[in-house]
């Protein structure tokens, strides 16, 4: 749309403006001629015009006449007259009694010699403008007497009616090829500026794309069309590079995972393989021995089944298909049970368990009691792991926070740098980088943690001292009686 309107209107612009300056240009050189006012009608010459120019002509030739008659005679003369008036469609003739003296166009004067008003008539005596309809001249006559004592007479023959001089169509002609000329210069830069380069640039980002370039940006700079493909494309790269970058963090977290889970399968395999090699070679040759090397047996397949129930949450957290099922539940018998339950295990490892529940016996919750167990005994078993001292301590407290519950599990443990603190709950996210089979761990369970308490609309987070311990706090709405509405008895 901008294009064609460009290509047709500027044009006729352009034309139309050089018209007016052609036609103030002819206006201001009549002036020279006689024609004083300014009508710019007179870029075509009529009648007034003409009549004008002429009378200006004669005027001088008059007093050529008075100052120096022998002039008039003089051909050089009279052809300095006529030059001047060749750019205005006439020309002049002299003639002497009957015969052509000087005539500024030999041919036409021929034709238009015999039908020339003759010496001292009516049209020289009352200067009077003569027109011949046939031939469609303008015929102004001055006569005089030759030097010699002959009858002279002076003609300015003129073409009238509205016809456009040659001047005029020559200087048109000629500005319409500039105008073309330069609409075509300007329209040329304009599309290889405005279109062409944007083009080549937006190609050469689309190459960029294909060869997996997603760090190609390019420029907004532009408005209108362009402008808008700029920013889909950039828009285009942005979510192309966001999907790239997730499935590779995602190829990277599986592979991770597998590495993980491997090393931490292979542990407990190895483990199991011993202990049941030294049954069967009878190295457990005791009733104490027997006992230990089953013990440690049923332990280490405890812990491969909870690297599977890992990853099995872990599939699910990605598919956002974690089963839940939720009741209403009371916090005090509920957390009790579980703190019961965990204190058997830890008592075992010599680590010590304090309980502290400091909200009201009716205080409930809605929750999925198998999945917030699961927070817990991820979050235990992470302190477990990384205490790092030989008398382990660990508090669960149950705070009130009026609307919701808080629950806070903190260890003695060696604790967590602060620049790891933030990160904590991202998958795969270990502040032990040597990662040895002691401690072991898949890297998942802070993150399956996090996400079961987000499912259940709470929030959890970590505060940590470097070889003091750490305490882990997430919050969980409390369930809310709906009040009964008041019925109008009377």
């Amino acid at each position: 749309m901008v294009i064609s309107a460009f290509i047709v209107v500027v044009p006729l612009l352009l034309t139309a403006i050089a018209y007016i300056g052609i036609g103030i240009f002819i206006v201001n050189s009549d002036q020279a001629y006689g024609a004083s006012d300014r009508n710019y009608t007179s870029t075509a010459y009529t009648l007034e015009n003409y009549n004008k120019m002429t009378e200006t002509l004669l005027e001088k030739v008059q007093e050529q006449l008075k100052e120096d008659p022998a002039r008039i005679e003089d051909p050089e003369y009279l052809k300095g007259l006529n030059e001047n008036l060749a750019s205005k469609s006439s020309y002049i003739i002299v003639r002497k009694n009957n015969d052509i003296y000087y005539a500024g166009n030999v041919n036409a004067a021929n034709r238009i010699f015999e039908s020339l008003p003759e010496y001292g008539s009516e049209i020289s005596n009352e200067e009077t403008d003569y027109f011949y309809n046939d031939l469609k001249k303008l015929v102004k006559q001055l006569d005089f007497t030759f030097v010699d004592g002959a009858e002279g007479s002076f003609f300015i023959i003129t073409r009238v009616g509205y016809m456009m001089s040659r001047s005029i169509l020559v200087d048109m002609v000629l500005a319409f090829v500039l105008i073309l000329v330069f609409t075509s210069l300007v329209l040329t830069i304009w599309m290889h500026k405005g279109v062409f380069t944007p083009i080549n640039r937006l190609n050469m980002a689309m190459q960029n794309i294909a060869e997996g370039n997603l760090e190609y940006r390019l420029a907004n700079d532009k408005k209108g069309e362009f402008g808008e493909l700029y920013r889909n494309y950039e828009d285009m790269r942005l979510r192309l590079k966001e999907s790239t970058d997730e499935k590779f963090e995602q190829e990277k977290q599986s592979r991770e995972l597998i590495s993980n889970i491997s090393h931490d399968l292979k542990t407990p395999i190895t483990a199991i393989k011993g202990y049941v090699e030294g049954i069967m070679d009878g190295v457990a040759d005791t009733s104490e021995k027997m006992d230990k090397y089953i013990k440690t047996i049923y332990n280490k397949a405890n812990d491969m089944d909870r690297l599977i129930n890992e990853l099995t949450i872990y599939s699910g957290i990605d598919n956002n298909r974690i089963p839940y099922n939720f009741h209403r539940i009371n916090v005090a018998e509920y957390f009790g049970d579980c703190v019961e339950e965990v204190g058997l295990d830890l008592e075992s490892k010599n680590i010590q368990l304090n309980y502290d529940n400091l909200v009201s016996v009716d205080t409930q919750v809605i929750a999925d009691p198998e999945q917030i167990k699961r927070v817990i005994n991820n979050i235990i078993s992470n302190s477990v792991k990384y205490l790092g001292t030989e008398k382990g301590v660990i508090d669960i407290r149950i705070l009130d926070e009026v609307d919701s519950i808080r629950v806070e599990i903190e260890d003695n443990g060696k604790g967590i740098a602060a620049k790891d603190l933030p990160n904590i709950f991202e998958r795969f996210y270990r502040t032990d980088a040597s990662r040895n089979s002691a401690q072991g761990g898949s890297g998942i369970g802070l993150s399956i943690v996090k996400k079961i308490i987000e499912d259940h609309g709470g929030y959890i987070w970590a505060t940590s001292k470097e070889a003091e311990g750490t305490c882990m706090h997430f919050v969980i709405r409390k369930y809310q009686a709906p009040k009964q509405e008041e019925v109008d008895v009377s």
